[in-house]
Protein backbone atom coordinates (compact mmCIF):
# COMPACT_ATOMS: atom_id res chain seq x y z
CA UNK A 1 0.00 0.00 0.00
CA UNK A 2 2.86 2.26 -0.34
CA UNK A 3 1.56 4.45 -3.19
CA UNK A 4 -1.89 4.91 -0.90
CA UNK A 5 -2.11 7.03 2.36
CA UNK A 6 -4.37 5.40 5.27
CA UNK A 7 -6.71 7.82 6.62
CA UNK A 8 -8.96 6.63 9.83
CA UNK A 9 -12.62 7.25 9.45
CA UNK A 10 -15.86 6.57 10.54
CA UNK A 11 -18.82 6.27 9.35
CA UNK A 12 -22.17 7.29 10.58
CA UNK A 13 -25.54 8.29 10.65
CA UNK A 14 -26.98 11.31 11.50
CA UNK A 15 -30.81 11.89 11.55
CA UNK A 16 -31.66 11.07 8.01
CA UNK A 17 -28.59 10.97 6.62
CA UNK A 18 -25.55 10.08 6.38
CA UNK A 19 -21.35 11.09 6.60
CA UNK A 20 -18.08 9.96 6.65
CA UNK A 21 -16.57 11.64 9.91
CA UNK A 22 -12.54 12.57 10.07
CA UNK A 23 -10.75 13.58 13.05
CA UNK A 24 -9.34 16.91 12.01
CA UNK A 25 -5.66 15.83 12.54
CA UNK A 26 -5.96 13.10 10.12
CA UNK A 27 -6.21 15.33 6.99
CA UNK A 28 -4.02 17.93 5.47
CA UNK A 29 -4.44 21.58 6.79
CA UNK A 30 -3.56 23.27 3.16
CA UNK A 31 -6.89 23.94 2.24
CA UNK A 32 -6.55 23.12 -1.32
CA UNK A 33 -5.29 19.39 -0.52
CA UNK A 34 -7.58 18.98 2.10
CA UNK A 35 -10.52 19.58 -0.95
CA UNK A 36 -8.68 16.94 -2.87
CA UNK A 37 -8.41 14.98 -0.20
CA UNK A 38 -12.33 14.35 0.75
CA UNK A 39 -13.08 14.43 -2.89
CA UNK A 40 -11.04 11.13 -3.09
CA UNK A 41 -12.21 9.80 0.02
CA UNK A 42 -16.10 10.15 -2.15
CA UNK A 43 -15.08 9.37 -5.01
CA UNK A 44 -16.20 12.80 -6.97
CA UNK A 45 -16.43 13.52 -9.61
CA UNK A 46 -18.69 11.06 -10.91
CA UNK A 47 -22.28 10.43 -11.00
CA UNK A 48 -21.74 6.99 -9.20
CA UNK A 49 -19.07 7.90 -6.91
CA UNK A 50 -18.14 4.53 -7.54
CA UNK A 51 -14.22 4.81 -6.37
CA UNK A 52 -15.18 6.40 -2.85
CA UNK A 53 -17.57 6.15 -0.27
CA UNK A 54 -19.90 8.48 -1.21
CA UNK A 55 -23.12 6.97 -2.01
CA UNK A 56 -23.99 8.85 -5.11
CA UNK A 57 -27.05 10.88 -3.67
CA UNK A 58 -27.17 14.48 -1.97
CA UNK A 59 -27.86 12.73 1.72
CA UNK A 60 -25.08 10.47 1.73
CA UNK A 61 -22.29 12.85 0.49
CA UNK A 62 -21.55 14.54 3.15
CA UNK A 63 -18.25 14.75 5.39
CA UNK A 64 -18.14 15.88 8.92
CA UNK A 65 -14.45 17.17 10.53
CA UNK A 66 -14.22 16.76 14.21
CA UNK A 67 -11.50 18.38 16.36
CA UNK A 68 -10.66 19.80 20.05
CA UNK A 69 -11.77 23.26 20.10
CA UNK A 70 -10.17 26.52 21.89
CA UNK A 71 -13.34 28.56 21.09
CA UNK A 72 -14.09 29.79 24.49
CA UNK A 73 -17.87 27.79 25.62
CA UNK A 74 -16.91 24.82 23.01
CA UNK A 75 -16.33 21.79 23.64
CA UNK A 76 -15.41 20.40 20.17
CA UNK A 77 -14.81 21.49 16.69
CA UNK A 78 -16.88 20.44 13.70
CA UNK A 79 -16.53 21.91 10.12
CA UNK A 80 -19.28 20.30 7.79
CA UNK A 81 -18.66 19.88 4.29
CA UNK A 82 -21.25 19.03 1.37
CA UNK A 83 -19.42 17.03 -1.37
CA UNK A 84 -20.51 17.34 -5.09
CA UNK A 85 -21.67 14.32 -6.20
CA UNK A 86 -20.42 14.73 -10.20
CA UNK A 87 -19.12 17.97 -9.50
CA UNK A 88 -15.57 19.05 -7.55
CA UNK A 89 -17.49 21.16 -4.96
CA UNK A 90 -16.24 20.59 -1.32
CA UNK A 91 -18.77 23.22 0.31
CA UNK A 92 -17.95 24.49 3.58
CA UNK A 93 -21.91 24.29 5.53
CA UNK A 94 -23.64 23.36 8.11
CA UNK A 95 -26.04 19.79 8.41
CA UNK A 96 -28.77 19.77 11.13
CA UNK A 97 -28.85 15.69 10.48
CA UNK A 98 -25.23 15.20 10.90
CA UNK A 99 -24.84 17.52 13.94
CA UNK A 100 -26.72 14.67 15.44
CA UNK A 101 -23.64 12.37 15.16
CA UNK A 102 -21.47 14.88 16.01
CA UNK A 103 -21.85 14.16 20.00
CA UNK A 104 -21.61 10.70 19.40
CA UNK A 105 -18.65 10.90 17.63
CA UNK A 106 -16.97 13.46 20.38
CA UNK A 107 -17.64 11.02 23.34
CA UNK A 108 -17.09 7.95 21.69
CA UNK A 109 -13.27 9.41 19.87
CA UNK A 110 -12.85 10.34 24.28
CA UNK A 111 -13.02 14.21 22.83
CA UNK A 112 -15.48 14.67 25.44
CA UNK A 113 -15.88 13.00 28.74
CA UNK A 114 -19.09 11.65 29.21
CA UNK A 115 -21.27 12.56 32.00
CA UNK A 116 -23.59 9.92 32.24
CA UNK A 117 -26.82 9.45 31.45
CA UNK A 118 -26.69 12.50 30.09
CA UNK A 119 -24.11 14.38 28.27
CA UNK A 120 -23.73 18.10 27.07
CA UNK A 121 -21.38 18.43 24.47
CA UNK A 122 -20.98 22.45 22.99
CA UNK A 123 -20.19 21.93 19.14
CA UNK A 124 -18.69 24.83 17.39
CA UNK A 125 -19.69 24.96 13.97
CA UNK A 126 -16.60 26.22 12.36
CA UNK A 127 -19.10 27.62 9.34
CA UNK A 128 -21.18 29.26 11.08
CA UNK A 129 -18.91 30.08 14.21
CA UNK A 130 -21.76 29.64 16.30
CA UNK A 131 -22.72 27.19 19.30
CA UNK A 132 -25.05 24.47 18.88
CA UNK A 133 -25.79 22.33 22.01
CA UNK A 134 -26.34 18.72 21.67
CA UNK A 135 -27.93 16.68 24.83
CA UNK A 136 -26.30 13.01 23.77
CA UNK A 137 -27.78 9.73 26.52
CA UNK A 138 -24.47 8.02 27.35
CA UNK A 139 -23.81 4.52 29.07
CA UNK A 140 -20.99 3.42 30.19
CA UNK A 141 -19.42 6.45 29.18
CA UNK A 142 -20.53 5.85 25.55
CA UNK A 143 -22.81 7.15 23.42
CA UNK A 144 -26.12 5.33 23.76
CA UNK A 145 -28.02 3.70 20.99
CA UNK A 146 -30.43 2.12 22.63
CA UNK A 147 -34.15 3.90 22.94
CA UNK A 148 -37.72 4.32 22.00
CA UNK A 149 -37.58 7.69 19.97
CA UNK A 150 -38.50 7.21 15.99
CA UNK A 151 -37.76 9.53 13.77
CA UNK A 152 -39.75 9.90 10.21
CA UNK A 153 -37.57 8.31 7.42
CA UNK A 154 -35.49 6.07 10.03
CA UNK A 155 -36.29 2.97 10.24
CA UNK A 156 -36.20 1.62 13.99
CA UNK A 157 -36.20 3.48 17.22
CA UNK A 158 -32.66 4.83 19.31
CA UNK A 159 -31.64 6.95 22.07
CA UNK A 160 -33.13 10.60 21.64
CA UNK A 161 -30.65 13.24 21.21
CA UNK A 162 -31.67 16.51 21.18
CA UNK A 163 -29.96 19.90 19.56
CA UNK A 164 -30.65 23.35 20.32
CA UNK A 165 -29.55 26.12 17.85
CA UNK A 166 -30.91 29.16 19.44
CA UNK A 167 -27.58 30.91 18.39
CA UNK A 168 -27.38 29.92 14.73
CA UNK A 169 -29.20 32.91 13.70
CA UNK A 170 -28.29 35.43 10.64
CA UNK A 171 -24.99 33.49 9.96
CA UNK A 172 -25.25 33.81 6.00
CA UNK A 173 -27.06 36.78 5.71
CA UNK A 174 -26.95 39.18 8.43
CA UNK A 175 -30.19 38.77 10.22
CA UNK A 176 -33.10 36.98 10.93
CA UNK A 177 -35.06 38.57 8.25
CA UNK A 178 -32.56 39.79 5.99
CA UNK A 179 -34.73 41.50 3.96
CA UNK A 180 -36.18 43.81 6.91
CA UNK A 181 -39.49 42.15 6.27
CA UNK A 182 -41.70 38.82 6.73
CA UNK A 183 -42.46 38.87 3.01
CA UNK A 184 -41.43 40.11 -0.65
CA UNK A 185 -42.93 40.13 -3.56
CA UNK A 186 -40.11 39.18 -5.94
CA UNK A 187 -40.03 39.01 -10.10
CA UNK A 188 -38.96 35.67 -11.69
CA UNK A 189 -37.63 34.99 -14.74
CA UNK A 190 -40.19 32.51 -16.37
CA UNK A 191 -42.48 33.23 -13.62
CA UNK A 192 -43.27 36.23 -13.12
CA UNK A 193 -44.50 38.00 -9.75
CA UNK A 194 -44.39 35.85 -6.40
CA UNK A 195 -44.46 35.87 -2.54
CA UNK A 196 -41.63 34.75 -0.95
CA UNK A 197 -40.75 34.72 3.19
CA UNK A 198 -36.60 34.07 3.39
CA UNK A 199 -35.99 33.73 7.12
CA UNK A 200 -32.38 32.82 8.00
CA UNK A 201 -32.12 30.41 11.39
CA UNK A 202 -29.95 27.64 11.12
CA UNK A 203 -29.55 27.90 7.94
CA UNK A 204 -31.47 30.60 5.10
CA UNK A 205 -34.23 29.03 4.08
CA UNK A 206 -36.96 30.99 1.15
CA UNK A 207 -40.56 29.94 1.72
CA UNK A 208 -42.61 30.13 -1.43
CA UNK A 209 -46.49 28.91 -1.75
CA UNK A 210 -47.22 25.97 -3.10
CA UNK A 211 -50.39 26.56 -5.02
CA UNK A 212 -48.65 29.98 -6.45
CA UNK A 213 -46.39 27.63 -8.37
CA UNK A 214 -49.05 25.57 -9.64
CA UNK A 215 -48.46 22.89 -7.22
CA UNK A 216 -50.41 21.15 -4.70
CA UNK A 217 -47.96 21.03 -2.21
CA UNK A 218 -48.01 16.94 -1.10
CA UNK A 219 -45.90 15.85 -3.89
CA UNK A 220 -42.73 13.61 -3.42
CA UNK A 221 -39.16 13.44 -4.86
CA UNK A 222 -40.66 10.80 -7.46
CA UNK A 223 -42.44 13.60 -9.18
CA UNK A 224 -40.59 16.77 -8.68
CA UNK A 225 -36.91 15.33 -9.56
CA UNK A 226 -38.63 13.98 -13.04
CA UNK A 227 -39.97 17.29 -14.22
CA UNK A 228 -36.79 19.14 -15.76
CA UNK A 229 -38.83 22.42 -16.22
CA UNK A 230 -39.93 22.13 -12.87
CA UNK A 231 -36.39 21.81 -11.52
CA UNK A 232 -35.52 24.15 -13.23
CA UNK A 233 -38.03 26.66 -12.39
CA UNK A 234 -37.78 26.05 -8.49
CA UNK A 235 -34.08 26.77 -9.15
CA UNK A 236 -34.81 29.90 -10.61
CA UNK A 237 -37.08 31.00 -7.48
CA UNK A 238 -33.77 29.96 -5.44
CA UNK A 239 -31.53 31.49 -6.96
CA UNK A 240 -33.37 34.94 -7.54
CA UNK A 241 -34.30 35.23 -3.96
CA UNK A 242 -30.50 34.15 -3.31
CA UNK A 243 -29.33 37.05 -5.33
CA UNK A 244 -31.52 39.63 -3.46
CA UNK A 245 -30.14 39.05 -0.15
CA UNK A 246 -26.49 38.52 -1.43
CA UNK A 247 -25.77 35.24 -0.98
CA UNK A 248 -25.62 34.38 -4.53
CA UNK A 249 -23.71 36.99 -7.32
CA UNK A 250 -25.80 36.08 -10.29
CA UNK A 251 -29.10 33.73 -10.58
CA UNK A 252 -28.64 32.36 -13.55
CA UNK A 253 -25.20 30.74 -12.19
CA UNK A 254 -27.17 29.85 -8.59
CA UNK A 255 -26.42 25.69 -8.82
CA UNK A 256 -22.58 26.68 -9.65
CA UNK A 257 -21.90 29.66 -7.30
CA UNK A 258 -23.88 28.08 -4.27
CA UNK A 259 -25.65 25.05 -4.43
CA UNK A 260 -27.19 24.42 -1.24
CA UNK A 261 -28.02 27.77 0.26
CA UNK A 262 -30.16 29.19 0.26
CA UNK A 263 -32.49 26.22 0.87
CA UNK A 264 -36.31 26.26 -0.86
CA UNK A 265 -39.22 25.30 0.70
CA UNK A 266 -42.60 24.96 -0.76
CA UNK A 267 -44.88 25.09 1.76
CA UNK A 268 -48.83 24.70 1.96
CA UNK A 269 -51.80 24.31 4.59
CA UNK A 270 -51.73 21.23 6.90
CA UNK A 271 -53.62 17.76 4.14
CA UNK A 272 -53.25 14.66 4.33
CA UNK A 273 -51.09 12.73 2.19
CA UNK A 274 -49.64 9.41 0.86
CA UNK A 275 -45.87 9.50 2.13
CA UNK A 276 -43.05 8.90 0.05
CA UNK A 277 -42.03 5.49 1.60
CA UNK A 278 -45.98 4.46 1.17
CA UNK A 279 -47.31 5.47 5.25
CA UNK A 280 -50.45 8.01 5.44
CA UNK A 281 -50.17 11.25 7.13
CA UNK A 282 -53.24 12.49 8.64
CA UNK A 283 -53.96 16.76 8.95
CA UNK A 284 -54.65 16.47 12.28
CA UNK A 285 -50.97 15.61 12.87
CA UNK A 286 -48.90 18.04 11.50
CA UNK A 287 -49.41 22.11 11.42
CA UNK A 288 -47.82 22.72 8.21
CA UNK A 289 -46.78 20.57 4.50
CA UNK A 290 -43.52 21.17 3.30
CA UNK A 291 -41.71 19.93 0.64
CA UNK A 292 -37.97 21.38 0.58
CA UNK A 293 -35.37 21.32 -2.36
CA UNK A 294 -31.79 20.54 -1.34
CA UNK A 295 -29.05 20.21 -3.65
CA UNK A 296 -31.51 21.15 -7.02
CA UNK A 297 -33.63 17.76 -5.81
CA UNK A 298 -36.34 17.29 -3.71
CA UNK A 299 -35.46 16.26 0.04
CA UNK A 300 -37.01 12.98 0.61
CA UNK A 301 -37.31 13.93 4.16
CA UNK A 302 -36.20 17.12 5.80
CA UNK A 303 -32.96 18.91 6.40
CA UNK A 304 -32.30 19.13 10.54
CA UNK A 305 -31.05 22.91 9.53
CA UNK A 306 -34.57 23.61 7.20
CA UNK A 307 -35.88 22.17 10.03
CA UNK A 308 -35.03 24.62 12.72
CA UNK A 309 -35.85 27.48 10.41
CA UNK A 310 -39.34 26.64 9.45
CA UNK A 311 -40.34 26.36 12.94
CA UNK A 312 -38.90 29.52 13.55
CA UNK A 313 -40.50 30.79 10.39
CA UNK A 314 -43.93 29.70 11.36
CA UNK A 315 -44.12 31.84 14.84
CA UNK A 316 -42.98 35.33 12.76
CA UNK A 317 -46.01 36.99 12.22
CA UNK A 318 -46.92 37.94 8.51
CA UNK A 319 -44.10 34.79 6.48
CA UNK A 320 -46.03 32.41 4.36
CA UNK A 321 -45.16 29.70 6.72
CA UNK A 322 -47.35 31.74 9.74
CA UNK A 323 -49.95 32.36 7.22
CA UNK A 324 -50.55 28.95 6.31
CA UNK A 325 -49.60 27.21 9.47
CA UNK A 326 -52.36 25.76 12.13
CA UNK A 327 -53.50 28.59 14.23
CA UNK A 328 -53.25 27.09 17.43
CA UNK A 329 -49.46 25.88 16.52
CA UNK A 330 -48.36 29.58 17.47
CA UNK A 331 -48.79 28.72 20.90
CA UNK A 332 -47.40 25.38 21.58
CA UNK A 333 -43.79 24.80 21.86
CA UNK A 334 -43.69 21.77 19.51
CA UNK A 335 -44.07 22.84 15.82
CA UNK A 336 -44.94 19.30 13.42
CA UNK A 337 -44.31 19.43 9.73
CA UNK A 338 -45.57 17.14 7.49
CA UNK A 339 -42.33 16.10 4.76
CA UNK A 340 -42.47 13.66 1.76
CA UNK A 341 -41.63 10.65 4.30
CA UNK A 342 -43.13 11.65 7.28
CA UNK A 343 -43.42 13.98 10.36
CA UNK A 344 -40.70 15.88 12.28
CA UNK A 345 -41.48 17.97 15.59
CA UNK A 346 -39.08 21.03 15.98
CA UNK A 347 -39.24 23.03 19.73
CA UNK A 348 -39.57 26.55 19.21
CA UNK A 349 -39.68 29.67 21.48
CA UNK A 350 -39.63 32.83 20.58
CA UNK A 351 -40.38 36.33 22.17
CA UNK A 352 -40.75 39.23 20.84
CA UNK A 353 -40.58 42.92 21.91
CA UNK A 354 -41.56 45.92 19.66
CA UNK A 355 -38.48 45.77 17.23
CA UNK A 356 -37.12 42.63 17.08
CA UNK A 357 -36.99 39.00 17.96
CA UNK A 358 -35.11 36.89 20.47
CA UNK A 359 -34.61 32.94 19.67
CA UNK A 360 -35.58 31.49 23.00
CA UNK A 361 -35.14 27.97 21.42
CA UNK A 362 -35.19 26.23 18.23
CA UNK A 363 -34.25 22.52 18.87
CA UNK A 364 -35.25 19.15 17.20
CA UNK A 365 -34.71 15.34 18.07
CA UNK A 366 -32.58 13.10 16.07
CA UNK A 367 -31.01 10.07 16.74
CA UNK A 368 -27.57 8.74 15.42
CA UNK A 369 -25.38 5.53 15.53
CA UNK A 370 -21.63 4.44 14.04
CA UNK A 371 -21.63 2.03 11.66
CA UNK A 372 -18.66 1.78 10.56
CA UNK A 373 -15.00 2.31 11.86
CA UNK A 374 -11.85 1.86 9.47
CA UNK A 375 -9.47 3.46 7.34
CA UNK A 376 -10.00 5.18 3.56
CA UNK A 377 -7.66 5.12 1.62
CA UNK A 378 -6.33 7.94 -0.74
CA UNK A 379 -3.69 7.81 -3.50
CA UNK A 380 -0.14 9.96 -2.58
CA UNK A 381 -0.30 11.26 -5.82
CA UNK A 382 -3.85 13.20 -4.88
CA UNK A 383 -2.12 14.67 -2.24
CA UNK A 384 1.50 15.62 -3.48
CA UNK A 385 1.41 19.67 -3.58
CA UNK A 386 3.10 19.51 -6.26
Amino acid sequence: MSQQVMIRCSIMRGGTSKAVFLLENELPQDENLRKRAILSIFGSPDRRQIDGLGGADPLTSKCAVIGPSNQQGADIDYSFYQVGIDSEVVKPSICGNISAAVGPFAIDESLVKAADPLTLVRIYNTHTRKIIYAEVPTENHKAAIEGDYRISGVPGDGAKIMLDWRNVVGVETGGLLPTGNPKDRIHVEGIGEIDVSIVDCGNPVVFVRAREIGLKGTEGPEIVDSDPALLDKLEMIRGTAGELVGIIADKRQSRHQNPNHPLLAVVSPPVSYRTYLGSTVDEKEIDLTSRLMFMQVMHKTYPGSGAICTGVAAKLEGTIPYELARGEAQNRITFRIGHPSGIMPIESEIQKDSISYTIKRAAIGRTARKIMDGFVYVRKSILDPG
